[in-house]
């Protein structure tokens, strides 16, 4: 189905100061159709979709033209990258829904079925629920829920399978699918190259904010490489696995835990895992399994759990609160939703810089050169990172949650889906940084993640959450390896 444009952008350009950060970029979003953005982290994929929606950075001088005329004065439904920054965190769920509903003339049966064209399960239980309670892959999923409901002729859906699973991730192709067959028109901004590739009917590939490259899938994303323009296959080149010996220490040690969201509803039953130095031992299950809940467990942001969890032999408080400075260095934890990690108004250099002088006692001159020198190993200019979030992408956010963490000196770190919504350059970078520090510094990772490839570059041993409970990979898993040791 095609007709008439829904949307347009026509020679948009976008500058900041000195920085431009679009430059003369032209699509269409057409009924029946799914258009995607492809290209690096911090290519101006997010700032050219927000043009739709008139959003523009601060300071922002914009020329070229934006037409949403064919919408019909529908409201452009949008999933963000970070959907906590735009869900009401005092509401739950089902009161979010149906005010909405109610709004746009639907009522409890129109909320039940956007949940379920949107992929989410459970229903009854999930609209009980604050947004905070779900993982950042049922958010995403909330928020494209709460754009159906609008009745949205135009969604732009930014990095939409972020923290999916694989079987979740294949089926959000086929709804993208479904819902441009009923006229709709997708803008899909991505790094999962298989979803681009089995959902969009075309793509247009940026580099330094500029369309290089547009056309059907197979042409855009199977052109030989050219110098000029940045690669789209992914690749990882992590270095083997280095398998600790048994005589390394174990670092975390976890038994019996067991724990809760607030009313009472068991996330994690009965949960035992060791972590030695110089270890990583990946995380995989469903969206939505409690993998987060136990990430946060063991960095004291869930204290609502019973069970023992030992730090180098030690009792670990279960919250952060009753944590000192040490045990707050020594284990840490690096956000899947990067953005919503850090304060908007302060750069982000110097909230890196703040945890080295917070946790280790740097000097603020000491601490802001060390976090320079970090982030510039991580990929991201020091320059960049002197602008608050606002002014990074989601991929140099993400390179910057990990400094914030890693310029403490943890012993053990817990990394949630810290490669979705990633480039696959970036992606490698980080994951070889990762086995470094593993390998030189033994650092414990637990490494929670969806990404079968990220798994098998860095991982030792890999388990299972499903149903609250925790399981040894088997080779059954798509995730798993033959032989893979128990956790605990």
């Amino acid at each position: 189905m095609s007709g008439p444009e829904l949307a347009a952008v026509d020679g948009l350009r976008v500058r900041v100061g000195a920085r431009v950060l679009v430059d003369g970029v032209s699509l269409r979003v057409l009924p029946g159709r799914v258009t995607a953005l492809v290209g690096p982290s911090g290519s101006g994929k997010t700032t050219t979709a927000l043009a739709l929606l008139g959003a523009y950075p601060e300071g922002a001088r914009v020329s070229g033209t934006v037409s949403l005329a064919g919408a019909g004065g529908a409201p452009i439904g949008h999933v963000p990258q970070h959907p906590g920054t735009v869900l009401n965190p005092a509401r739950r769920v089902g009161v979010l829904l149906r005010d909405l509903a109610r709004v746009h003339g639907g009522g409890p049966e129109a909320v039940r079925r956007a949940l379920r064209d949107a992929e989410l399960s459970e229903v009854d239980g999930l609209l009980r629920r604050y947004p905070h309670q779900l993982s950042g892959g049922q958010q995403q999923r909330l928020v494209l829920a709460q754009a159906l409901l609008t009745g949205a002729r135009v969604i732009v859906a930014d990095e939409p399978t972020t923290g999916q699973d694989p079987a979740t991730a294949h089926r959000l192709a086929a709804l993208f699918r479904r819902l441009a067959a009923r006229g709709t028109g997708l803008l899909l901004l991505s790094h999962d190259l298989a979803l681009v590739r089995e959902s969009a009917d075309e793509v247009v590939l940026l580099a330094d904010g500029r369309a290089v490259r547009t056309g059907p899938p197979d042409e855009v994303l199977c052109a030989p490489a050219r110098p000029e323009l940045p690669p789209v296959r992914p690749a990882l080149r992590v270095r083997p696995v280095m398998v600790p010996t048994q005589a390394a220490p174990v670092r975390l040690d976890v038994t019996g835990l067991t724990a809760r969201h607030p009313g009472g509803a068991v996330v994690l039953r009965e949960v035992g895992l060791s972590l030695r130095a110089g270890e990583c031992l990946a995380l995989t299950g469903r969206t939505g399994s409690g993998k987060t809940t136990l990430g946060r467990c063991l960095a004291g942001l869930h204290p609502r759990h019973e069970g023992t969890v030992l730090l180098d032999g030690e009792p670990l408080p279960r919250s952060v609160r009753r944590r000192g400075r040490q045990r707050l260095a020594a284990v840490q934890y690096v956000f899947q939703d990067a953005r919503s990690a850090f304060a908007d108004h302060r750069p982000v250099l110097d909230q890196v810089a703040r945890a080295a002088v917070r946790l280790r006692g740097r000097t603020p001159p000491a601490a802001a050169a060390e976090a320079a020198a970090l982030l510039a190993e991580l990929g991201l200019d020091p320059a960049k990172a002197a602008r608050p979030p606002g002014g990074l992408s989601g991929g140099e956010l993400q390179r910057a949650a990990l400094a914030r963490s890693l310029i403490v000196g943890p012993a053990v770190l817990v990394c949630d889906e810290i490669t979705a919504g990633l480039d696959a350059d970036t992606r490698a970078s980080i994951l070889a940084h990762l086995a470094d520090r593993r390998d030189r510094a033994g650092l414990a990772l637990l490494f929670v993640s969806h990404d079968p490839a990220a798994v098998d570059a860095l991982a030792d041993r890999v388990a299972t959450l499903a149903d609250g409970r925790l399981h040894p990979a088997s080779a059954a898993h798509p995730f798993g390896r033959q032989g893979a040791a128990p956790p605990g």
